[in-house]
């Protein structure tokens, strides 16, 4: 049943000035699509779902651990293993009964399955908190001209904005080499999840106001908070011509895809069987070892490497892992530029490891 504009639920929304029904009408006919069912979207999507859009797809091919629950509130410690996706639509679903359609897709949003997900989508957000992934919704976004609602959370800081090439700028002009995929993760030093929540309340506000067409855009600027200080800044940026001519040779699908140097959990399992199995290094740092490893593995942490690697053996084997795969693809290049030659990384870590091969290995 489609979403009545005329609902009770929506009246202190009907009643705003500049609001009234047609804006209510607009968000009943509405379908937003958001990549990533985590912390930002634990705020983000009950807040879009509840203010009466009408349909909504939820894109996420991970499951729900334990470490996610303390920032990702829309999941319960009864859905630790479930997925992500489907979670988040169990949850939506009793704050907006009368939605046209909840969607959940056990999937990557990647350059092959965009196309389909985004037929008659009106604004696209990406709440994956991942470089690559907003690299590559920034580009299929503009080529089809729909805006697309960013955010990203770490430590106690977070930002905001909205990207739409239609209208002037993208991601790609904040960022027009993409961002620092080398750059710390949650992973590596936590975030407030108080920082999800205020980022995933800025993001559905962009996508509400680019749905009704009210208020004005964060086109051209970034809304960047700080726990700490309880402050919020703006940052504007405009459109370089030359610079996003450079970003055209960027990669921007997820780092995986055709990484020549990576190896699958699978293949990993198959080598360290073989008769001349692969040195295997984790450059995690000593208290993550402690919660899981891969049996058989030289704890080199990533910042000892470049003291460490004259230890190495440059004519032997070596698969590099941690955590998701960023630190270890870092590691890789640092060996590579050393002399190296036989080396691979763990494509999505020590987590992708725990998923597919080991299940009683510890997820964090």
């Amino acid at each position: 049943m489609p979403v009545n504009p005329l609902s009770p639920t929506f009246q202190r929304q009907r009643v705003l000035t500049g609001f009234g029904v047609p804006a209510q009408e607009r968000l009943s006919r509405a379908h937003v699509l958001v990549i990533g069912a985590g912390g930002l979207a634990s705020t983000l999507l009950p807040v879009l779902a509840a203010a009466g859009v009408g349909s909504l797809t939820i894109v996420d091919d991970d499951t729900v651990a334990e470490s996610n629950l303390h920032r990702q509130t829309m999941h319960t410690p009864g859905d630790i293993g479930r997925s992500k996706a489907v979670s988040a639509t169990i949850r939506l679903a009793s704050l907006a009964p009368d939605a046209e359609q909840l969607r959940a897709v056990e999937g990557r949003f990647d350059a092959v399955t965009a196309e389909g997900l985004l037929h008659g989508v009106d604004v696209l957000v990406d709440a994956s908190d991942n470089p690559a992934t907003v690299m590559l919704a920034d580009r299929v976004a503009a080529e089809r001209g729909i805006p697309l609602v960013w955010g990203s959370a770490l430590g106690y800081a977070g930002q905001a904005g909205v990207a739409w090439d239609a209208r002037g700028t993208d991601y790609r002009d904040l960022f027009p080499h993409g961002p620092d995929s080398s750059a710390d993760t949650c992973d590596m030093i936590g975030v407030l999840p108080s920082v999800c929540a205020v980022i995933g309340a800025f993001m559905a506000t962009e996508a509400l106001k680019l749905l009704t067409g009210i208020g004005e855009p964060l086109i051209g600027r970034v809304a960047a908070y700080d726990a700490r200080t309880g402050r919020t800044r703006e940052i504007a940026y405009r459109r370089d011509e030359s610079a996003r001519a450079a970003a055209q040779s960027i990669e921007t699908t997820p780092l995986s895809s055709d990484d020549q140097n990576a190896v699958s959990p699978e293949e990993l399992r198959d080598l360290l069987t073989a008769s001349f199995p692969p040195l295997l290094i984790d450059v995690r740092e000593p208290w993550e070892a402690d919660i899981a490893a891969i049996p058989g593995n030289v704890l080199i942490p990533l910042t000892e490497l470049p003291r460490r690697a004259p230890e190495l053996d440059t004519g032997h084997p070596i698969v590099l892992y941690c955590h998701r795969g960023t630190r270890s693809r870092q590691a890789l290049d640092q060996l590579l530029q050393l002399g190296f030659s036989d080396v691979r990384h763990l494509t999505g870590g020590i987590d992708a490891w725990a998923v597919r091969i080991d299940p009683t290995a510890s997820r964090y």
